[in-house]
């Protein structure tokens, strides 16, 4: 019973900010109220109009689109080759190597590329292509983490052993084999991968170019004007959460129900 209550307690505690924006977005005066007065749709309508957010919201989708691209191609033989190598310390070693940047702060490696690439030499602050590449960075772990794991789950040496067998090439046993019994993982990964790296901020504040600003980036200067203003963007952000989350989780399912029925 008392776990129950507790966890109540968490989720509402969760849930009241979201609320408060949600109602926020839609009250047409908030000032020195609980809950704001009157009920409008043009904060929505303000924020769809504003140049600078539709900007933002486009350098978002597109560093979001080639981030998951890179990660892909990247990614799914990066992760193939840590999984098929036959020394547990190298495997070992290559996994400690690539969740690094999950304990290395954005802060931290944001700084890095600004003394990097703000030199004469490699003058690349701002670009768009940089923004990118420090994405990569950040969002390439989990893609990793979430492939590595379905390929040991789904013990695919034995079923390319046995294509093997059959003469199966090595690229025909990855295109036929490895690709289809991987589809959901990487859904999941992709999926993954476009929530962080749309939502990030920390990063992306001190690299982006002006014409570059991602939408996090725009939205902490909304605060400082209309408060449904920023309301209205912020839950346009939630939004998109919100649809990462339910797909990732759609696409898990869809991967549990391959599992139980090729078991």
């Amino acid at each position: 019973m008392l776990s129950r209550w507790v966890t109540v307690a968490y989720l509402a505690y969760l849930a009241l900010p979201i609320a408060l924006l949600f109602t926020g977005s839609f009250g047409d005066l908030w000032l020195n109220t609980l809950l704001p007065t009157g009920f409008t749709f043009r904060w929505y309508q303000e924020v769809a109009a504003d140049p600078s957010f539709r900007r933002a919201f486009s350098a978002s989708l597109s560093v979001a689109l080639a981030t998951s691209a890179a990660c892909l191609l990247i990614g799914l033989p990066l992760a193939y080759a840590v999984y098929r190598t036959q020394s547990a310390k190298i495997r070992a070693a290559a996994r400690v190597l690539y969740q690094l940047p999950v304990a290395l702060p954005p802060l931290v490696l944001a700084f890095g590329f600004i003394l990097v690439f703000s030199s004469d030499t490699l003058p690349w602050l701002g670009s768009i292509w940089l923004l990118i590449a420090g994405h990569i960075v950040l969002c390439l772990p989990y893609f990793l983490q979430t492939v590595v794991a379905d390929m040991q789950r789904l013990g695919l040496r034995a079923l390319e052993d046995a294509a093997e067998s059959l003469g199966g090439s090595a690229p025909q046993r990855f295109a036929h084999i490895v690709v289809p019994a991987l589809r959901h993982s990487m859904l999941s990964g992709l999926i993954v991968v476009t929530a962080l790296s749309i939502g990030e901020f920390q990063f992306s504040n001190l690299v982006a170019g002006f014409l570059n600003r991602t939408y996090p980036v725009v939205l902490l200067q909304a605060f400082y004007g209309a408060t449904g203003f920023a309301c209205a963007a912020t839950v346009i952000l939630l939004t998109l959460a919100l649809a990462a989350s339910l797909s990732a989780a759609y696409s898990a399912r869809g991967a549990a129900r391959v599992s139980v029925a090729g078991g």
